[in-house]
């Protein structure tokens, strides 16, 4: 009999919390959203600048391998299907 009281009063408790309505759904998610748009860390002008440098960097280094190999292999074909 005990257990029945107790499951009746968590039912009442869980019917008494209503569940959010949509439009409080969407105003707490654009509050978090706000919350973590005030936690970026936005980056100097001089960290852009050094990590694009960074970037061209390496794109320039990788250019220069593929231009390299496409040279060999295309050296190697030309021997092997030599007219």
């Amino acid at each position: 009999m005990a257990n029945e009281q107790t499951k009746s009063k968590q039912t009442e408790k869980k019917s008494a919390q209503k569940k959010p309505n949509f439009f409080q759904k969407i105003f707490k998610y654009l509050r978090d959203v706000k919350g973590e748009y005030r936690k970026i860390v936005w980056p100097t002008w001089k960290q852009v600048w050094n990590n694009t440098l960074a970037v061209l960097a390496c794109v320039l280094v990788v250019a220069v391998v593929v231009w390299g190999l496409d040279a060999v292999f295309y050296w190697v074909r030309s021997l092997i299907f030599a007219r």
